[in-house]
């Protein structure tokens, strides 16, 4: 790790940290009171996705469906309206909104194979924000003067690396100019992400693998051709299978590349100093293990 123990962390001049959880355990959450003290660039891996690699295809669906409207229609062959998402760190609803939910296109499903060629879009766009860290932490530094720096990663992050090859391409690099760090949910904060997905479930990035296994079961298991599966059945369904998928991946990169908090003791933290203290004894704890 770049910072080896406590003493390293709390004299470096410059703190570069990556932090990866599923969504809800407060990566975003940490990221602005870091971005609000003044000091600290806050990369987000999701708005770069939605920003750099996947804003034209975002911008694209959704001119196809204002296509399908004649008033529209006409005005976007006039050149008389302008299409666009309008990202943000707090709205990264264009991008959900395109991975989509695979089944009943009456009920806003996606063919599967529609669904797995946007999945495909999505992991190669998330592939390369992640390895554009290093560029934004020179950027930051360089252009813009800030000496500290955090990446709040997407929760998928652990699907397109290998966390058992101490060799793997992204983990390497991410480790070379970051502090990576897990943040862990306990058993209650798993319940309460579900019990919170199943009542506004979303679009998320699956393992192609993880991802044809779970379709093949649920369509043996309901006896369901592709356009009866109702979308948000299928991905409530596929939630808390994703995330058992997920624990033990995140375990393995944060044992092999850097650290874990626990998501209870960051969010008791309220201040860019509780977050640097917090990670020293947490790089104490490690050099002790």
């Amino acid at each position: 790790m770049i910072y080896p123990n406590a003493k390293s962390w709390l004299e470096a001049p410059q703190k570069r940290v990556l932090v990866f959880a599923m969504s809800g355990l407060g990566k975003t959450h940490i990221s602005h009171i870091l971005r609000g003290s003044g000091d600290w660039f806050h990369y987000s891996v999701d708005y770069r996705i939605g920003t750099r690699y996947m804003g034209e295809l975002i911008a694209d669906n959704a001119k196809r469906e204002a296509m399908k409207v004649p008033f529209l229609r006409d005005l976007l062959l006039s050149d008389s309206i302008y299409i666009g998402s309008n990202i943000t760190f707090d709205n990264l609803n264009p991008v959900s909104t395109y991975l989509g939910k695979p089944g009943d296109p009456s009920k806003g499903g996606l063919p599967f194979a529609e669904y797995t060629r946007r999945q495909a879009e999505f992991a190669a766009a998330e592939r390369a924000s992640l390895l554009d860290t290093g560029h934004f932490i020179d950027r930051a530094q360089v252009l813009y003067g800030y000496p500290h720096f955090i990446c709040d990663t997407g929760g998928s992050i652990c699907e397109w690396v290998d966390p058992d090859d101490p060799e793997d391409p992204i983990m390497s690099a991410l480790a070379e100019r970051t502090l990576i760090v897990w943040i862990e949910g306990s058993e209650a904060h798993t319940e309460e992400l579900v019990r919170r997905f199943d009542k506004a479930p979303k679009p998320m990035a699956y393992q192609p693998e993880f991802l044809a296994k779970a379709w093949a079961d649920y369509l043996a298991e309901t006896a369901l051709n592709e356009a009866e599966v109702d979308p948000d059945t299928f991905i409530r369904w596929t939630y808390a299978r994703a995330l058992a998928h997920r624990q033990p991946r995140y375990a393995a990169m944060a044992k092999r590349w850097g650290l874990t908090l626990p998501a209870h003791d960051l969010a008791q933290v309220t201040s860019e100093a509780g977050f640097v203290s917090l990670i020293a004894s947490a790089l104490d704890t490690r050099s002790d293990s």
